[in-house]
């Protein structure tokens, strides 16, 4: 998977491309990241990358010539698949992730200041994604959500590979509560049917517990989520019961 990233700020990727899985699938070469500094498209020598809006208003606005002279210059025969982080964009979603990480290479853009010239999504932007319904100063910490999003789809990358089958939203689900040692702590406990080695019994608990914490935090995600038969009954049985009970 190769990821282009075009970007003011190149310095703040330097650590979280170092870091955890992303840097070591880096480092093993099963992810290729590069940063670029969107200052070195420009062509004035002070490298500006802004102006004042038409029509008036407050802040600046990104100009559209370096954009597109970097997308081009850095896309050359390969054509990757241009994205911009905004907030306009389409909801990042795990069915976003693995459709984007599908295609192989990515070019991350990550705009600042109060937007990008819309010549310049016209020219050279495929799709926009938004990571929540909120504003950021910029689509850095976007950029890096969605790079580390990708990073667990690519083979090898988590050591187990049921970890990312079995992640919140892999299923439309959320995860069902993890526990650990030790045993007990503050007086909280482990449930017991984790303890008995029966793994029908555990998966069986695992599927109710997912269903719940869906149930009770993320209703709305039900209503698409492919279920299974033996999920249905669960749901319904939940549905029946006091929402606070498991």
């Amino acid at each position: 998977m190769r990821i282009g990233v075009i970007t003011i700020f190149p310095e703040l990727f330097d650590e979280f491309l170092a870091a955890s899985l992303v840097g070591k699938a880096i480092a093993d070469g099963k992810l290729r990241v590069a940063v670029h500094n969107l200052r070195d498209f420009t062509s004035d020598r002070h490298q500006t990358v802004d102006d004042e809006p038409y029509g008036g208003g407050g802040g600046m606005v990104m100009t559209a010539p370096p954009w597109i002279r970097a997308v081009r210059e850095l896309g050359g025969t390969r054509k990757p698949w241009r994205v911009m982080l905004s907030p306009q964009g389409e909801r990042l979603t795990e069915a976003k992730v693995r459709e984007l990480s599908d295609r192989g290479e990515l070019l991350l853009l990550c705009g600042r200041y109060e937007g990008v010239d819309e010549r310049a999504r016209t020219a050279v932007v495929d799709e926009e994604i938004s990571i929540g319904d909120y504003v950021l100063a910029g689509g850095e910490l976007p950029a890096m959500v969605l790079i580390e999003a990708i990073s667990r789809q690519v083979p090898g990358v988590v050591g187990s590979a049921e970890s990312v089958e079995q992640d919140s939203y892999r299923r439309g689900l959320l995860d069902f509560p993890h526990y650990t040692r030790p045993r007990e702590v503050e007086g909280m406990g482990v449930p017991e049917v984790l303890l008995s080695g029966d793994h029908g019994a555990i998966q069986e608990w695992r599927e109710r517990q997912g269903l719940l914490a869906t149930l009770n935090k993320r209703p709305e995600l039900l209503a698409e989520a492919d279920l299974t038969p033996e999920q249905e009954e669960i749901l319904k049985d939940l549905n029946e019961q006091p929402r606070s009970s498991s």
